[in-house]
């Protein structure tokens, strides 16, 4: 099915009481999964920018969080941003990777995410995934937030493969182990 298609029944689907419910899931977590060629991004977040997240006829409450943003959101609170290609230079690249991954955790991600009160109809919807890499793995994200967010259908937009077993970001690094979410369209 081309992504046009799928995208449109992306939309269609997650306004659906079984999406928002996370019926038929085998009293699993209500995380899905929507893969795409990472070559059709643009494509990608321009449906989400005009067609899912402004959309106010969706009988839907969708929160949206881009990865990238909200890194960049947790190193402004650290005030690092601006220093962060100086100390690359003078550290290294590997050092700063390391103080980012421990700074940037997948506790620092959720309490920015974090709202109350959650209400029936609302959707998670996680984007930015191929940006906010390497600071952030969605596979170890969404084993983090299943307790925060277990009363919220979360969907990913995932530019790479998901087979029911591994995440396979770009379709190109190793394959992470991730099982308890589900492929959506």
């Amino acid at each position: 099915m081309c992504l046009k298609k799928r995208l449109d029944s992306l939309r269609s689907l997650i306004v659906t009481p079984e999406f928002l419910e996370g019926k038929g899931l085998s009293n699993e977590v209500n995380i899905r999964i929507f893969c795409y060629d990472p070559k059709y991004e643009l494509a990608v977040r321009y449906f989400i920018d005009n067609k899912l997240v402004t959309d106010t006829s969706l009988m839907c409450r969708i929160k949206e969080y881009n990865l990238y943003k909200v890194f960049l959101s947790i190193c402004d609170d650290k005030r690092i941003t601006d220093r962060i290609a100086g100390q690359e230079e003078k550290k290294g690249k590997q050092f700063v990777l390391d103080q980012l991954k421990r700074m940037a955790s997948n506790t620092a991600f959720i309490s920015k995410m974090q709202y109350a009160p959650h209400q029936p109809g609302d959707v998670i919807l996680i984007t930015g995934v191929g940006a906010a890499f390497p600071f952030i793995r969605v596979h170890s994200l969404l084993e983090a937030m299943q307790p925060c967010f277990s009363d919220v259908p979360i969907l990913v937009m995932y530019p790479g493969t998901f087979d029911g077993r591994y995440v396979k970001l770009f379709d190109k690094l190793n394959a992470n182990p991730y099982y308890r979410a589900f492929n959506v369209v």
